[in-house]
């Protein structure tokens, strides 16, 4: 047989598919790997950009969705598993290659995409995107790990429980080990109440409405979306939970500034304060920390109806722009101004109430922003300790003998919340002692459980259905 009939004949070149969805969910983790962004704010315009083309139809667009937040979500355990997959440390995968590969996970072990569905799709993406010799390489990995379902997978590559409560929580439920740390500190408890707020940590938040007192109403949000729609707020007065698949941005009450997207958390911190009983007069009041505005606009709301004026500061000019567009059309009178809340251009004792909801690590909205919790680093809560301090007794200063102070932040750890008051409030580090007292915060928020021994109040998503919110009252007494 001669050498030329012997040779196989050649498989002609296959272009690869291009499958819009897939590359799209792959452009969002890779611009949050390259750029530090965050997919809430990459992800929706390629989404409409990829609608207005006529790419894409509500599936896709709810694919693409899933596919980006589940692999972020998910990425501390698919790592573990992509990495028992691979022969060399998985610091040694190039990143858009582990990217490809944790989306590969996600569809094989974190949603129904049947197996071999989600092992071609990948690899297809991996030729378009990565090339035909690395696709061969991510084909080779996808098929190891779909050999197991998630179960199997997590028993062999997270420590028992037994043996390490922390690591074991971390792996399976895909914390870094120092927030599971944090998160169980601040919670208290045994295994149940920890594995439940990390378990809610990995849910898609449902988007919440806010009805912008004296500018709209729940009944009118609740007509306007139906029944199949909208849901009433499970605490807020002033909330409306949108179903799945709701889009916020199409509804004319959004575009038109009277109703905002508020996470209900944020709404009852800003509720609580208008609420809190102040001695004397009450028509100034003050946002510290105002930025991007959505609880100014319903404290410029709340405010409005008892004729009290509304001053919203926000150190960071392009900030502070956002501020002035949520107040916009506000029905009382208000202010928007540039200002460092640490070196405040007011008088001392200028306010009857004021919030400042301060700079934090953000570890309370994980559901929200879940590729946070991989960039953040126990050090970082270093970084945040002066400002907040700092901006707790300028906010202290700001209001007078009588007036009310609401301390806020969105995340539950401890040297981000009581450890803050109480440190000011006693003068710790140096600072003179404030003359100030609690105000027990949970009577403010009527009907919401579990909210402690008080008097602070720290929310949580697992309890709540809210984002992780802190809140702290205080009253000036000299």
């Amino acid at each position: 047989m001669s050498e030329q009939t012997s040779r196989r004949p050649h498989k002609p070149y296959r272009r690869p598919k291009k499958d819009a969805v897939r590359i799209l969910a792959f452009d969002v983790l890779r611009a949050v790997d390259e750029r530090d962004a965050y997919a809430n704010l990459v992800l929706p315009p390629l989404l409409k950009k990829a609608r207005e083309q006529g790419d894409f139809d509500g599936r896709d667009a709810a694919l693409a969705t899933e596919l980006v937040y589940g692999t972020l979500r998910r990425q501390g355990t698919y790592d573990a598993v992509i990495s028992a997959c691979v022969d060399r440390p998985l610091r040694e995968v190039d990143p858009p290659v582990l990217d490809v590969l944790s989306l590969g996970a996600h569809q094989l072990l974190g949603t129904r995409i049947p197996t071999h569905a989600a092992v071609s799709a990948t690899v297809e993406l991996a030729r378009v995107v990565l090339g035909d010799g690395r696709a061969k390489f991510v084909n080779a990995v996808l098929r190891k790990i779909s050999a197991h379902d998630l179960d199997g997978w997590l028993e062999q590559v997270a420590p028992p429980y037994e043996d390490d409560a922390e690591d074991h929580l971390a792996v399976v439920h895909s914390h870094p080990r120092w927030i599971v740390s944090a998160l169980w500190d601040a919670l208290g408890g045994g295994r149940a109440g920890i594995e439940d707020l990390l378990e809610a940590d990995n849910e898609r938040p449902e988007v919440t409405l806010v009805a912008r007192p004296g500018r709209a109403t729940t009944a009118e949000l609740l007509e306007l979306l139906g029944e199949e729609g909208g849901l009433p707020g499970r605490w807020s007065p002033y909330a409306v939970r949108l179903v799945e698949g709701g889009e916020p941005g199409a509804l004319d009450p959004v575009r038109e500034g009277r109703v905002g997207v508020q996470d209900e958390g944020s709404q009852l911190v800003a509720i609580a304060l208008a609420n809190a009983p102040v001695d004397g007069p009450d028509k100034r009041w003050l946002d510290g920390c105002a930025g991007p505005g959505g609880k100014a606009a319903l404290l410029g709301a709340l405010a409005a109806d008892r004729g009290a004026f509304l001053l919203a500061s926000e150190k960071q000019p392009h900030r502070a722009r956002l501020v002035d567009r949520a107040l916009a059309g506000n029905p009382g009178p208000y202010q928007v101004i540039t200002a460092d809340g640490t070196r405040p251009p007011w008088r001392p004792g200028s306010f009857d109430r004021v919030l400042v909801d301060v700079p934090c690590s953000g570890l309370g909205a994980l559901r929200r922003r879940p590729e946070a919790r991989w960039r953040r680093r126990l050090a970082d809560l270093d970084g945040f300790a002066p400002l907040q301090r700092a901006l707790l007794r300028e906010a202290l200063a700001a209001v007078r003998v009588g007036g009310v102070v609401g301390y806020a932040t969105c995340s539950p750890h401890l040297a981000e919340t009581r450890i803050v008051v109480e440190d000011v409030l006693k003068g710790r580090g140096g600072a003179s002692p404030v003359e100030a007292e609690w105000i027990d915060a949970r009577p403010l928020m009527p009907g919401v459980p579990a909210l402690g021994d008080g008097p602070d109040v720290q929310l949580w998503p697992h309890l709540h259905g809210t984002d992780a919110m802190y809140l702290a009252l205080l009253r000036r007494t000299g």
